[in-house]
Parts: C-alpha cells; structure tokens; sequence
C-alpha cells in the first residue's frame, strides 16, 4: 500500500486519508550509512519520541509494539513490517496497524538520495480505527499525525 520500494507512489485507496512528506537529512557517504542504519533500527520512532520494543533491524513479518506517551497517557500501538528495501540508493521499511491501535492503515520510511543528497520520505495511508475510543478520537488523532510525521522528518538529521 504505502509501496517503500517505488520511486513513485501510485493512487490507492480512496477509503484512507493518504500523505508523502520528504525532507533532506543531509549529504554524502557518511550520512548516508549513518541514516540507512538508523532507519531500519526504528530510530525515526524513537528519536520523535516513540518507544520501539525492538532494537534488532526490522524485517518483514516483525511484530513490534510502538508506545506513544501523550498528555500523561500512554498508547500502545502494534504493528507488523510488511515490506523492507535495501537498494544502493533506496532503504526503508513499511508496516500495517494491528488491531489494538488507534488508527487502522500503514506507514513507510524511506531514505533515499539524488546524487549526494539524502532524503528521509514517510508515507502513510490512515483511516479511523474500528474500535472506540479510537475511533471517536480520530480527528485528534489526524492532528497528532500531523505533529509526529514534522518529527519523523527531524529524527535523522
């Protein structure tokens, strides 16, 4: 759905509220390596204040639990790596939302670079959860998206 591996990202679902934001992280092979390596260790989460129950690189097929503290509350957020791409110029991952998150749909972090210019993209496709409170909450919850993914594209820099 959020498709790490392709250059462009083609029209999907018309049932999720659909983003793309990029944002230089910096140039050259040093912060290249740096970035590829941090990506795949979920540190885009962690650095934007996440919580990751991994620290090994991720894989397809891992199930991991992203805790989110806000306003004194904490969330946990399961999800499943669905998709993974090392290329020599494209890394980054995609995973979908288990039940038992606030939101139902997929993200994907991608670092990929023009020359010596490297670039952080996150993509995600989100719709409203089907559990409540979830789901009541979920334009707040749009909101709060929109604050982590300014984060995510400050977490490697």
């Amino acid at each position: 759905m959020t498709s790490p591996e392709l250059r462009g990202w083609p029209a999907s679902d018309r049932r999720f509220s659909r983003s793309e934001v990029s944002a230089v992280v910096g140039s050259g092979d040093a912060v290249w390596e740096r970035v590829t390596r941090d990506v795949l260790r979920w540190r885009v989460k962690t650095e934007s204040g996440f919580a990751v129950d991994s620290t090994r690189p991720v894989s397809r097929g891992d199930r991991v639990v992203v805790t989110a503290r806000l306003f004194n509350v904490t969330v946990l957020e399961p999800v499943e790596v669905v998709s993974v791409v090392e290329e020599s110029d494209r890394v980054g991952f995609a995973y979908r939302t288990l039940p038992g998150h606030p939101v139902s749909g997929e993200e994907a972090f991608i670092v990929h670079r023009h020359g010596h210019e490297v670039r952080l993209t996150v993509r995600s496709l989100t719709r409203a959860a089907p559990q409540q409170p979830w789901r009541a909450l979920y334009p707040l919850l749009r909101i709060a998206q929109r604050i982590a993914r300014g984060r995510y594209l400050r977490s490697l820099s």
